[in-house]
Order: C-alpha cells, then structure tokens, then sequence
C-alpha cells in the first residue's frame, strides 16, 4: 500500500514538473513523459499482474492523440497538439487503463475552457485564438483526477 502512496506522490511532482515547462515553453519533454509511460506499465505490473491493461491504455492514449494532431494539421493547416500531448496521453493510458482516458481527457479539457473564460472575465475580451494555448498542463490535472480514481477509488481508499 505505501508503493501506492508513493507512486502517487512521484507522479504529482513529474505532472506539476510538465505542467510548468508546458506553459512557459510549450514543450513536454521526453525525458519526462516517456519514463512515466514505462513507471505506469511497470506500476500495474507489479501492482496488478496486468501490464497487458497499460500497455493497451498507453497505445489508445499515444495513438487518440497522435490521431487528432494529425487529423487537425490537415483539417486546419496549422498545429493543433503537440506530440508531447500524445505522449503525455500514452503515459496517462499506462497508468490509469484505456477506460479512464475519457475522464482524463474530459476534465482536462473542462479545466482549460474553465480558465480561459475566466481569463477572459478578468480581461474583459476574448481571447486571441490566433495564439497558442498549452495543453499539457490541463492534461496533467485529467491525468492526475484519473489516476487518484484509479489508485483510490471512489472512497479514496487504495485499491492497487
């Protein structure tokens, strides 16, 4: 249970970690992103017994957004997701399972919007959609929202 606890803890810090990169440079690194998608397959390994779940939640995850970049870049002609997005995704789909990527990317998603129409109260205008928005930091709070589902459950108890 304290593996628990503590695999918690890591990812709090890796995710804040990406979090703050992503919004000043709008970068995820590797070096950050591809050590948690082995840490969450080797985590449900040892935890679980199934790593069969991460690897397949890392693929649906990574693939999704890999899939929608694409899909927007040629839809849009411009960049709409980064591939750190994707891999950011693929490392929340290893630790959390393929069927928690929905309310990852839900309240990922829900945070952003929150934001920026906040933003916009404050400013009293729009925002200016020519300009990038990082993603990755309301990625990080889905993924973070999902894996205490995972690990906690509903009674945040843990259940690894």
């Amino acid at each position: 249970m304290i593996h628990i606890h503590l695999a918690t803890a890591t990812l709090v810090i890796a995710l804040a970690a990406l979090a703050w990169i992503d919004a000043r440079s709008f970068r995820l690194p590797d070096w950050l992103t591809l050590p948690l998608i082995a840490a969450g397959v080797a985590l449900n390994a040892i935890s679980l017994g199934t790593p069969w779940t991460s690897l397949i939640g890392a693929a649906l995850g990574y693939g999704s957004f890999v899939t929608l970049e694409i899909g927007y870049r040629r839809l849009r002609g411009r960049d709409g997701l980064g591939r750190g997005d994707a891999k950011l995704m693929g490392a929340a789909g290893a630790w959390c399972g393929g069927w928690l990527l929905p309310l990852i990317v839900l309240s990922g998603t829900l945070g952003a919007l929150a934001f920026i129409g906040v933003t916009a109260l404050v400013r009293r205008r729009l925002p200016d959609t020519s300009q990038p928005w990082p993603f990755g930091p309301w990625l990080a709070l889905g993924f973070l929202i999902g894996w205490l589902h995972r690990a906690y459950g509903p009674g945040l108890y843990p259940v690894l």
